[in-house]
């Protein structure tokens, strides 16, 4: 027992910072940073998508049905999304991610905010790991919204390289979660252990 916690407490240190203290004080600035303008990021694009909206003043009446069965699949309403009538499977998945990055990068701003002491691991562990989905989120709104204006002909020659960089992207961010799960699991092995003795 005394060798898986000695192992347990090598990789903990390993895997711990060395300057804890000058990392707490920027991971109170930097992500604060990065999610306040990635929310703004977001919530513009969701207002002002990719391909534009249907300008409110036009020539002539424009009826906006509400239900599907009165749509004819070709003609937004004023004011909405373009592409979401050309691309209406592309376009949900634009949405979904931009929300999904939308609603993180909120979720981070109030962690950071709402007073919890980031000297805990477990909130530094939980703001990490919302600054990883946000990113992530963000990558892949990138991808559906480039992906939706980029003419057929340009994309099918670039969709391999854009293969490749999620690839690369999954595996780096694979490597990142994996580190912060073993970080959080090598510090409540510690807990434990600790509480056992006492």
């Amino acid at each position: 027992m005394k060798g898986w916690r000695k192992v347990i407490e090598n990789v903990g240190n390993w895997l711990a910072n060395k300057n804890k203290d000058e990392w707490l004080k920027d991971m109170r600035g930097n992500p604060s940073l990065a999610a306040t303008l990635i929310s703004t990021l977001t919530f513009q694009t969701a207002i002002n998508p990719p391909g534009g909206v249907r300008p409110a003043k036009e020539s002539g009446h424009v009826l906006c049905p509400r239900s599907e069965d009165m749509l004819d699949g070709k003609n937004p309403c004023p004011g909405e999304a373009i592409l979401a009538v050309v691309f209406p499977d592309k376009y949900f998945k634009f949405l979904l991610w931009n929300t999904i990055c939308f609603v993180s990068s909120l979720a981070v701003c109030l962690l950071l905010v709402s007073g919890f002491p980031l000297n805990h691991r477990f909130f530094t562990w939980l703001l990490s790991i919302g600054m990883c989905l946000t990113i992530t989120s963000l990558t892949l709104t990138y991808m559906v919204g480039a992906e939706m204006v980029t003419p057929y002909l340009i994309w099918s020659t670039t969709n391999t390289m854009f293969s490749k960089v999620i690839y690369i992207w999954i595996t780096l961010l694979g490597l990142v979660t994996l580190v912060l799960f073993l970080r959080l699991f090598v510090w409540i092995l510690i807990k434990c252990s600790d509480k056992r003795k006492r």
